[in-house]
């Protein structure tokens, strides 16, 4: 017997078992359940694979996930749940069969077409090595390039976010906005739409930035955490978003993902 005080959930599929993850991360952050273990069951292509998986998520007292193309895959995985009393979660299946139904429209019941190395995954890859290489203003020249410009002060999340949106496929270059410091003159070109501004509450940033501080081992009483010099720059970022016209994102208490879908939903690309 596998013995863990944690709460178990398997996410099993016949691909790289991202779909499922991300819905139950997103499903997680409702629930207070600290001790949770996720773990992934990828590229299971055959029924002994996915009984060995079904018999551990039972010793473990845990539930599964998953996103099988295979009918065979589903049947079993299904007949498993049965056998072993193991809660199972269909994450595509309802959905497949919704469209199916309603547009009289059988699936291509292949595994892994989410991922295939098609154009939209090559621009994603493209997309993340743009972001990582032009990451924090590196570059300013990258300005000109972008699909989206993100400004802000430090520690505001800018780098996460062009992560997540590089992962959409957008070339995204952040820059950071410090008072004795002048916005490259790029900025100021024709790129209506492109920019967005990112500003948080004071007291909020105040909290970030001395737990960075606690991290890298400084003192706490550095100018970079205090609450005037925080204010100093959010003041002179909200001049600069005045300037520049950009819409403004208070990213206070949002997710990453919450933020981003306020991104593209202005670009009207959802």
């Amino acid at each position: 017997m596998i013995q863990s005080s944690s709460h178990f959930i398997a996410i099993c599929s016949d691909s790289i078992g991202e779909t499922a993850e991300a819905v139950v991360q997103a499903t997680m952050r409702q629930f207070d359940l600290p001790n949770t273990e996720i773990k992934r069951y990828m590229n299971v292509r055959d029924e002994e694979e996915l009984r060995e998986m079904m018999e551990e998520v039972a010793e473990r007292g845990g539930l599964v996930a998953y996103t099988l193309a295979l009918p065979e895959l589903r049947e079993a995985i299904k007949e498993e749940s049965v056998r072993l009393n193991v809660r199972v979660v269909d994450v595509m299946g309802p959905m497949m069969q919704a469209v199916a139904d309603t547009f009289n429209n059988d699936p291509f019941e292949k595994p892994g077409l989410l991922h295939r190395m098609d154009e939209p995954y090559f621009r994603r890859v493209e997309a993340m090595d743009f972001a990582v290489q032009y990451d924090d203003g590196k570059d300013v020249s990258a300005i000109l390039r972008a699909d989206l410009i993100l400004l802000g002060v430090s520690r505001i999340s800018k780098t996460p976010l062009s992560m997540f949106l590089a992962h959409k496929g957008y070339k995204t270059v952040n820059y950071p906005l410090v008072p004795e410091l002048t916005p490259p003159a790029q900025l100021y070109e024709k790129l209506e739409g492109k920019i967005f501004g990112l500003t948080i509450n004071a007291e909020h940033l105040l909290k970030i930035r001395s737990e960075r501080l606690k991290v890298m081992g400084l003192p706490n009483n550095a100018q970079y955490a205090s609450i005037e010099r925080i204010q100093e720059e959010l003041a002179y970022a909200s001049r600069i978003f005045g300037e520049l016209g950009c819409p403004v994102i208070d990213v206070t208490d949002k997710a990453i993902e919450e933020t981003a879908g306020l991104i593209l939903n202005d670009l009207k690309i959802l």
